[in-house]
């Protein structure tokens, strides 16, 4: 029986690595996780345990809807990442950056930080209602810091294979609090309440804009995805909107095919599936 999955298997953890890696996604991997030199997090880490689960897939688009409710940082990127002309290059971007920094050399993870701050020196602006935004901005870089690191873990939390326990939690948002300040995030929080405390304090600044409710629209209602596909999708994308905590929730389009109700199980159900699907590095 495992036998004749074989295939099925490998078919269907290439087309996955294909979407989120790019179409030279077995070559990128293997640079990444056997090029010979040091890392920047040990085989131990709790952030290699995170990043390295299909839990991330959930986390992913957490992290993307929470982020989207700052209105500086959902203007630049409504106006600078192409996000809506080129999703998949962007997710590819983003999701190689992650395992360059991760698992990568410490000279290669360098580099990725390197060129990332250099696209946030010129990604600047200014929103609908006439704020000045930077990308480079330390307030706005802490709260994409936060917003993804607390969307990563809290996923993982959730559907990881295996999740953390409170030390573990610690330790991961200190250690990925390494790659924030390298990207030149200031006052990193170094514990999970600490973590906790600094979402809060970015509360009286989130709003669901119309940019931001666009992008929830995007990436929860009209994906740029064959309709055969959009099923395991909607389990990802609502688990991701059920794991947010309801102020955040407030406003965001429920996700089609997956009633509320049936998120936690429809989200544990598909990354079970891709963690059967993805081969180990």
């Amino acid at each position: 029986m495992l036998d004749a999955l074989s295939p099925v298997r490998r078919s269907a953890g290439a087309a996955i690595l294909a979407r989120v890696a790019g179409p030279d996604a077995a070559a990128t991997r293997a640079r990444i996780h056997h090029a010979p030199g040091p890392r920047w997090f040990a085989r131990s880490s709790p952030v290699r345990r995170v990043h390295g689960d299909a839990s991330m897939f959930v986390g992913g688009l957490r992290a993307l809807l929470l982020q989207s409710l700052h209105p500086l940082a959902m203007a630049g990127v409504a106006a600078h990442s192409g996000y809506r002309g080129d999703p998949w290059g962007r997710l590819q971007r983003t999701s190689t950056f992650i395992a360059t920094t991760t698992f990568g050399t410490a000279d290669d993870a360098q580099r990725a930080v390197d060129a990332v701050r250099a696209v946030h020196h010129r990604v600047r602006g200014t929103t609908p209602d006439g704020r000045r935004y930077a990308a480079g901005d330390p307030h706005l870089l802490r709260w994409v810091h936060v917003a993804e690191t607390e969307s990563f873990l809290v996923a993982h939390q959730l559907f990881g294979a295996e999740p953390l326990d409170r030390a573990g939690c610690d330790e991961y948002v200190a250690r990925a609090g390494d790659v924030g300040r390298r990207l030149g995030v200031e006052d990193v929080p170094g514990t999970w309440a600490e973590l906790q405390a600094s979402i809060a304090s970015y509360r009286p600044e989130l709003a669901v804009t119309p940019a931001a409710l666009d992008a929830a629209r995007f990436l929860l209602v009209e994906p740029p995805l064959p309709a055969a596909v959009r099923p395991v999708y909607a389990g990802l994308a609502a688990a991701a909107r059920a794991s947010l905590p309801p102020w955040a929730r407030d406003g965001l389009p429920p996700v089609r095919l997956v009633p509320p109700a049936l998120a936690g199980p429809a989200g544990a159900v598909v990354t079970r599936a891709i963690r059967w699907a993805l081969p180990a590095p």
